[in-house]
């Protein structure tokens, strides 16, 4: 703020905001937007959508994988024919390898197979189940590594039984890291009561602020009975508090509740 001396009128300069911050919450208001929509699609159209953008993402980065790795396919020696093959498990392994050790356009092609093929499978299972759980996870998984095994050439003349093999092994290591995950991911317990307190925040840009909620015990059930004392009390400014309780008055189901 600033004084002008032959008027004695304040003009007021809007600091200049975070451009990066800028940039990302525009992405996340057209993730929203997309996921929104998504969900309002018939699953054949959803399952679809999912598996070529997971696809493109795949693709995307395993070319970028290829460049890093060159394409040391030709160093490896190449395959004797199979009446020649003395050991199977040999050969099978040399095989293996010649499928990873591709350049940009094969790790692209294995990439989007892999990514494609499990984000499809995970759509349909959430439709299916209604919810994302480590069965559901180790089926995706498990359609993946057949269908990486099937494309990349694995296994010789006996693909179908490696792709069975290469899937359970992709469904058992998938399994194991998502119940890792679930172990270490979840929220302490108190931080369930702040959830859409969280989202709010994160949506006006405040996220500063979510220890003063905390330390008020403004959980998500008191949103609704808010006011600018019980805010003020818990030392959040007077801009912040302006903003807070004008999106709990734009809110419809916050409104509802109230």
């Amino acid at each position: 703020m600033e004084q002008q001396g032959k008027k004695g009128n304040l003009t007021v300069f809007k600091l200049p905001q975070n451009p990066i911050k800028e940039v990302q919450v525009k992405f996340k208001e057209l993730e929203n937007h997309f996921k929104s929509w998504l969900a309002q699609q018939s699953m054949p159209v959803e399952a679809a959508v999912v598996t070529a953008t997971s696809a493109a993402q795949g693709a995307a980065i395993g070319a970028f994988m290829g460049t890093l790795t060159g394409d040391v396919a030709s160093t490896l020696p190449t395959p004797p024919p199979p009446q020649a093959s003395l050991n199977p498990q040999a050969m099978a392994s040399l095989q293996q390898a010649q499928a990873l050790a591709g350049g940009p356009l094969v790790q692209a092609r294995n990439f989007a197979v892999m990514t494609g093929v499990n984000a499809g499978i995970s759509c349909v299972m959430k439709r299916l189940r209604g919810k994302e759980d480590v069965q559901s996870s180790m089926v995706a998984a498990f359609g993946s590594g057949a269908m990486f095994s099937l494309v990349s050439g694995m296994g010789g003349s006996n693909q179908a039984a490696n792709a069975v093999t290469s899937g359970l092994f992709f469904a058992l290591v998938q399994g194991g890291l998502f119940k890792l995950g679930q172990k270490f991911s979840q929220p302490p317990p108190q931080d369930v009561l702040y959830s859409r307190t969280r989202g709010m925040l994160d949506k006006l840009g405040l996220q500063n602020y979510e220890k003063n909620f905390k330390r008020g015990l403004l959980t998500d059930n008191t949103l609704p009975l808010l006011t600018d004392s019980a805010l003020r009390d818990v030392r959040i400014p007077p801009g912040p508090r302006l903003l807070i309780l004008d999106h709990i008055q734009r809110d419809p189901e916050l409104k509802k509740s109230r």
